[in-house]
């Protein structure tokens, strides 16, 4: 089971999405009754690293991925979204001490480890630096919450250019244990540039 990290709908192209002149067709759809898919929204305004995400976990666990989405808890891909709901997640602060962040968020998150069963690992696609999401993931997955090792050091962009790899060549990363892992360490070195993955 893969757990994703938001993207933020703040940035510069959250703004691009969310003008009311904005006419390409994901920002129609956004503004339409029906809306656009969660996992097309939050590739828009991440780019690269979101995408990434995405990309990988459908590829490896088409069934059972969710987006940690601020206010809202944890939410499939796939899932409709207006604009009015993307304003209203980017105004929530996403810290454990928010009420509005850490209420559905553990909700969800309890609800999610009762219907997987004690056997299913989860794994976190998303920064293990701070405690924004794995102080409410550990309080109830413990030492099941995992994160590919290869994340430590790496930043947003080399990580969703990791994860679009190898998901292209079909190989799963190596997970550790987010409990007692190293949350900081050294740059690691430079993907192959022969293996990039175009935009």
């Amino acid at each position: 089971m893969f757990l994703l990290s938001p993207a933020s709908a703040s940035g510069e192209r959250a703004a691009l999405l969310l003008r009311d002149q904005a006419q390409f067709e994901l920002a129609r759809c956004l503004r339409s009754r029906e809306g656009a898919p969660l996992g097309a929204v939050y590739s828009f305004v991440s780019g690269l690293y979101f995408r990434g995400k995405l990309t990988y976990a459908t590829r490896f666990s088409p069934e059972s991925v969710f987006v940690i989405v601020p206010g809202a808890g944890l939410v499939s891909p796939a899932t409709p979204v207006r604009r009015r709901d993307l304003v209203r997640c980017a105004r929530v602060k996403i810290s454990p001490s928010e009420p509005k962040y850490r209420r559905p968020f553990l909700r969800d998150v309890r609800r999610l480890e009762r219907d997987a069963g004690p056997e299913t690992t989860v794994v976190l696609l998303g920064s293990i630096a701070t405690d924004k999401y794995c102080s409410v993931l550990l309080e109830v997955f413990g030492e099941r919450l995992l994160f590919p090792s290869d994340f430590v050091g790496r930043g947003d962009m080399s990580r969703g250019g990791l994860l679009l790899r190898a998901a292209r060549e079909g190989r799963e990363l190596t997970y550790a244990p987010v409990a007692g892992a190293v949350r900081h360490g050294p740059r690691p070195a430079r993907l192959d540039p022969r293996t990039r993955v175009r935009e």
